[in-house]
């Protein structure tokens, strides 16, 4: 399928690894010009190199913490305009509500909501200017099934959510579209160290936890990074400047509502 977004550029923050990687292959695969970003600097030039060599499309890497303005920074200097902004970031440790500190507050809507919304600014009235812009934030089912011991991840993605509703209306008409993709359970790094870390607290094997999540789940398996990145290329795609404000739940039916 042609997305029509071929030469665009893109920047799709903690993409060294999980879903962020997925969705930066997607659109590499779709003839998108790609900045991938995370911490490790050797990590991440592997990564480049892989997606490059996939993909045969120009990938740029920018080791830099997107949680400060200077990664911010350096991010948006990486490219001569950006077309697409996927927001993306590792969440807060899970832990109970009654020590998470002041300081643990802040660092966690610094990373899962100020970040995003600074990138945005950045880059939406550009996108505005030129008729075309995509973005898309990489938030969480927990928005809409919150659990307990994420509280703090779920309540500044879902701060991000809120903040992000009225903008996505204010720059429909420029084709500008802003989203937001909730993963459920997907294999990635993040949902291994969740359930080793349940393994440790229970006594249980990390295996077990895995089989009853997966049973838990109506497609009865965790979700492929692949398919999470290829619903990310489709709300970037030409075709999609329809869809705007939108929050996509993608779990394999694992939650139980209507809304």
């Amino acid at each position: 399928m042609d997305l029509g977004i071929s030469g665009r550029n893109a920047i799709v923050c903690a993409s060294s690894r999980g879903l962020g990687r997925a969705c930066a292959e997607a659109l590499a695969r779709a003839g998108v010009r790609v900045v991938v970003n995370g911490r490790d600097p050797e990590r991440l030039a592997r990564v480049r190199d892989e997606i490059a060599a996939s993909t045969g499309t120009e990938i740029l890497a920018v080791a830099a913490d997107v949680s400060t303005a200077e990664g911010r920074e350096a991010l948006i200097g990486a490219l001569p305009q950006v077309d697409i902004l996927v927001n993306n970031n590792g969440g807060p440790p899970p832990r109970d509500f009654r020590k998470v500190d002041h300081d643990a507050l802040i660092a966690g809507l610094e990373a899962n909501m100020i970040a995003p919304i600074a990138l945005i600014q950045s880059v939406v009235d550009g996108m505005a200017e030129r008729g075309f812009g995509r973005i898309v934030n990489i938030t969480s089912g927990s928005v809409k099934a919150p659990l307990a011991g994420l509280d703090l991840s779920s309540g500044a993605r879902a701060g991000l959510t809120g903040f992000v509703a009225g903008v996505a209306r204010s720059v429909a008409r420029s084709n500008v579209t802003i989203n937001n993709l909730l993963p459920g359970a997907f294999d990635t790094d993040r949902i291994a160290a969740l359930m080793n870390d349940q393994a440790r607290q229970s006594g249980r094997s990390a295996d077990e936890i895995r089989g009853q999540r997966e049973r838990s789940i109506p497609a009865g398996r965790f979700g492929r990074p692949a398919e999470f990145g290829a619903a990310c290329a489709f709300l970037c795609s030409a075709d999609a400047g329809y869809i705007t404000g939108q929050s996509i739940l993608i779990d394999g039916g694992a939650f139980p509502g209507i809304l």
